[in-house]
């Protein structure tokens, strides 16, 4: 059991390694040679020219004036300096609304920090209760806690009460917060530029036809269907054979630059490489040759590729992209259903260009179901497996809980640094060592299961990365921790006396939570700002495969924010500020600085690196209103268990109201403000149709919107040498009629001339439309 010390040596160490990241990354930063590790987005933006360009030799890479070194924290009044408007317009809504997740647990824990420690800490420690038992196993801050209240003691009414006051108040932050995220995503689409997405849906399982091609049968289907509103559409084809050719032809240019800039630098010597599996085994060959002949190699591929993708029925999926004249038909054909049979001509929102993950538009619709089912199967033999490192670290976390059981232990355990070190540091960094892969296999396994959007997956992926730590890293350790450190009691004591045990113990878990926030949530956070990993990728790419501008730009791109990571991470510190603020308060102090150096430091961050991929206008918060919801009941129920181990019989039965008023104020939330964020008011369009009409009457929206969501490997520059066969043949398919072969149907209208050329599959892409 972690005590007073262990946590004490513990914080000592995270407060070191963050301090030191904090000046590490002070220093780093005002060196010239840096300036784009730590400053990328301004460099992406054509807003800030290198430091490098001027003054003398060293000045290029180390920064000589030392005025500058006194004001090394100014980083942080810059950071919050920006006012909010300013950053949505700098950063998207998407990023301020994140920051305002910290600025959230701040509003909630600070109030309840102050009546915890207020109120429930006195009442908590002046028991004695733990001095007293003799089979349970505890330590000084163990005191603190609900543990040290004795069994049905009248006190047990004072964290009834500070449990309803706790809820009363995060229900109030929490519907305040919704509301002004409502107003801020509803004014943010109504000043927002004119974007394709606004205009377009995505329709998917179009039936077959055999009279018809899926382009015939989908102008068809809308200019009977939406006569008034349907501009043009882009069918749906499978190109993902194609792209996965012109990915590797980019790693093979890639490796050609290296080695023809290492042969430039010495042109005494020709580059050489094997040709076996990373280049470490096989024959050696000249290098350069070699990767240009692979190079043309793949260009012909790429050409055959294409030419089959163009002419191949069969590489047309069931689905397209469908643009409107306004904004307004576009939202009732996203909203509505368009046939008697629900299954078919499905039609949704269409998400924006940036943010569409092309590889799955070519799964069918028909698989998504199959695929779903066999990925939650995949993920709770994941979750359930993952249970035994847990039960590792636990065993870690908890050994004066196993000494009896392994004596030979004790000589090495009884070592005073090294039992704090164990005991307050080792488990926290152990678990984060776990955790490392997790987001990648959850962002995988969204990928498979078809979603078709990066925001979407990335909403997936935090949503399993949530369950995740519910399950293993919150339950999992206070099961496993708590059958570890009362090992002895498990053992010896009859079963109907186990839940007394575990419900005493399951608040001494909180020294372990403690240690894991001052890993993850301290150093972590400060490594987060050091940016240490990229710092070195950016100057070994410098150095060795940068030869061009843009060559540069790719190195120093730091991508966007993380949503599917870092929220999670958020929400796992709001399950267990509410968790413990009536059990243990002893861990909200620790959640507070988390919140606080968190929204610095992303803010920061979000300022000068990170470049947001996509913009879904706030579409993720009803995600994370609703965790914050599930973790105040998760909340509330483990704290009537918790009571009615304590024998508090006529306490405990004032609890059950709670979560049933917690569960009907968000489904209060939910029809109030919800409707905000998964659907585009009518009014809301009909007002940008109308006013966009009076500003730009002569508007060539076609043109806009024709090209807008043609696969990217059909716009790579890269491949422009074989778009020159194509390119003829592609223009006069953009150009063509698409003739319907049902004119004796007398509802099928004539096409108009606005529709005559709507149908194009993969138009030239030409240089006006690649500005869009």
């Amino acid at each position: 059991m972690a005590t007073l010390g262990d946590i004490g040596l513990a914080a000592a160490i995270n407060i070191i390694t963050a301090l030191i990241f904090l000046l590490a990354f002070a220093v780093l930063r005002l060196q010239p040679i840096n300036d784009r590790v730590y400053f990328p987005k301004w460099y992406l933006r054509r807003l800030r020219n290198s430091p490098s360009r001027s003054g003398g030799a060293v000045s290029k890479f180390v920064n000589v004036d030392l005025k500058s070194y006194v004001r090394f924290l100014n980083w942080v009044p810059d950071a919050l300096r920006m006012p909010e408007l300013e950053l949505i317009e700098h950063a998207g809504l998407d990023s301020a609304v994140y920051l305002r997740i910290y600025l959230l647990g701040l509003k909630i824990f600070f109030p309840i920090m102050f009546m915890a420690w207020a109120i429930l800490v006195p009442v908590n420690v002046t028991n004695d209760t733990l001095e007293k038992a003799k089979d349970v196993t505890f330590s000084n801050i163990d005191k603190l806690s609900i543990s040290n209240v004795p069994l049905g003691s009248q006190r047990f009414w004072v964290h009834v009460v500070m449990a309803y006051a706790f809820t009363f108040w995060t229900c109030y932050v929490l519907q305040k917060e919704y509301a002004t995220i409502q107003k801020m995503r509803l004014h943010f689409i109504h000043s927002e530029k004119r974007r394709p997405d606004q205009f377009t849906v995505l329709v998917r399982n179009v039936p077959p036809d055999p009279d018809e091609s899926v382009s015939e049968l989908v102008e068809h289907f809308f200019l009977v269907n939406h006569p008034d509103h349907y501009l043009t559409h882009q069918v749906v084809r499978n190109a993902n054979k194609l792209a996965d050719l012109v990915e590797e032809k980019k790693k093979q240019r890639n490796w050609l630059d290296y080695y023809q800039l290492k042969y430039s630098r010495n042109q005494s010597k020709r580059p050489v490489t094997k040709t076996g599996f990373l280049g470490l085994c096989g024959d050696k060959v000249d290098a350069i040759d070699y990767y240009t002949s692979n190079i043309e190699r793949l260009s012909e591929k790429i050409a055959a590729e294409r030419k089959s993708v163009m002419s191949d029925p069969k590489s047309i999926m069931p689905a397209a992209f469908v643009s409107f004249k306004t904004r307004w038909g576009a939202a009732v054909c996203a909203q509505t259903q368009q046939s008697r049979d629900p299954t078919l001509w499905l039609t949704g929102w269409a998400a924006e260009p940036r943010d569409v993950y092309w590889p799955n538009l070519a799964v069918p619709y028909v698989q998504l179901t199959v695929k779903r089912l066999m990925m939650a199967v995949s993920f709770f033999f994941l979750t359930f497996f993952f249970m035994i490192p847990i039960a590792m670290v636990q065993s870690i976390a908890n050994i004066e809980g196993i000494q009896k059981r392994a004596p030979f232990l004790k000589p090495v355990i009884e070592v005073g640094f090294i039992k704090s070190f164990i005991q307050g540091f080792l488990p926290g960094i152990a678990l984060k060592i776990f955790l490392i892969l997790l987001p990648t296999i959850l962002m995988m396994m969204s990928k498979f299961e078809g979603f078709l959007s990066i925001s979407s997956l990335e909403r997936r992926s935090a949503s399993r990365y949530y369950i995740f730590n519910l399950v293993n890293v919150f339950l999992g350790s206070i099961i496993a921790g708590t059958a570890f450190e009362q090992l002895n009691t498990f053992l010896k004591k009859s079963a109907n006396e186990i839940p007394k045990t575990i419900g005493v113990a399951i608040p001494m878990k909180a020294t372990f939570f403690i240690t894991y926030i001052m890993v993850d949530g301290w150093a972590g956070i400060a490594g987060e700002i050091l940016r240490l990993k990229p710092l070195i990728f950016y100057h070994l790419k410098n150095t060795f495969l940068v030869k061009t501008e843009k060559d540069r730009e790719k190195a120093m791109d730091a991508g966007s924010l993380g949503f599917n990571t870092g929220e999670p991470q958020i929400q796992f510190y709001f399950l267990l500020g509410l968790v413990y603020a009536i059990v243990t308060p002893l861990l909200l102090p620790f959640i507070l600085v988390f919140f606080a150096l968190a929204y610095v430091v992303f803010r920061h961050q979000i300022i000068n690196v990170y470049n947001q991929e996509y913009e879904s206008a706030a579409a993720f918060w009803p995600d994370v209103h609703g965790r914050v919801i599930s973790a105040l009941v998760i909340s509330q129920l483990l704290l009537m268990g918790l009571l009615s181990t304590k024998e508090a019989a006529l306490t405990t039965p004032f609890l059950i109201a709670l979560p049933v008023l917690t569960i009907w104020f968000h489904r209060y939330c939910k029809g109030r403000y919800e409707p905000a964020f998964v659907k585009f008011p009518l009014q809301e369009a009909m007002m940008k149709d109308t006013l966009e009409r009076a500003r730009e009457p002569a508007l060539n929206l076609k043109g806009y919107l024709q090209n807008a969501y043609i696969h990217p490997v059909f716009k790579d520059e890269d491949d422009s040498d074989c778009d020159d066969d194509n390119g003829e043949s592609l223009e006069k398919y953009d150009q063509e009629l698409v003739p319907t072969k049902r004119q004796s149907r007398k509802n099928t209208p004539v096409p108009s001339k606005i529709s005559g050329g709507s149908s194009p599959s993969i138009p030239e892409v030409t240089s006006e439309y690649t500005k869009l």
